[in-house]
C-alpha cells in the first residue's frame, strides 16, 4: 500500500506562484507513475501533470502547459508541481496520484482514465484570486 500526503497549496493572487508538494511512502517500489489531479467546485476533476519514472516522461494538460512543471525527488519519494502564472481558473483542490504502469505511455491519458486503479492523497486547496 501507498500513502500520499500532498501540501504546498494556499491563496495567492492572479501571477503569482505555489508549488505543491507530494511525498510517498509505504510500498513506492511498486510506484512509476504520479501525477496530479484536480477539481473546483461544480466542475469535473481535471489531469493536470504526470511523471513517469523518474522524470524520463513528463505530461502536462494544454491548460497549464508554459506554466505548470511537474518534477521529482527520487530520494525523496516526492513529486512537485510547481505553478506560475496562476489564474482565477486555477482555483481548485489539488490532488496527487500514484500507480504503477508497464510503460511510459501509460502515465498519459491512460493514467488520468482510470482514476479508482490509482493511490490518492487528501488533496491541498489553492485558492487564485483577481
Amino acid at each position: 500500500q501507498v500513502q500520499l500526503v500532498e501540501s504546498g497549496g494556499g491563496s495567492v493572487q492572479a501571477g503569482g506562484s505555489l508549488r505543491l508538494s507530494c511525498e510517498a511512502s509505504g510500498y513506492t517500489r511498486s510506484i512509476n507513475c504520479m501525477g496530479w489531479f484536480r477539481q473546483a467546485p461544480g466542475k469535473e476533476r481535471e489531469g493536470v501533470a504526470s511523471i513517469y519514472a523518474g522524470a524520463l516522461r513528463t505530461y502536462h494538460a494544454d491548460s497549464v502547459m508554459g506554466r505548470f512543471a511537474i518534477s521529482q525527488d527520487n530520494a525523496k519519494n516526492t513529486v512537485y508541481l510547481q505553478m506560475d502564472s496562476l489564474k482565477p481558473e486555477d482555483t481548485a483542490m489539488y490532488y496527487c496520484a500514484a500507480t504503477g504502469v508497464d510503460f511510459a505511455s501509460s502515465c498519459r491519458a491512460p493514467f488520468f482514465a482510470r482514476p479508482s486503479s490509482l493511490n490518492w492523497g487528501q488533496g491541498t486547496q489553492v485558492t487564485v484570486s483577481s
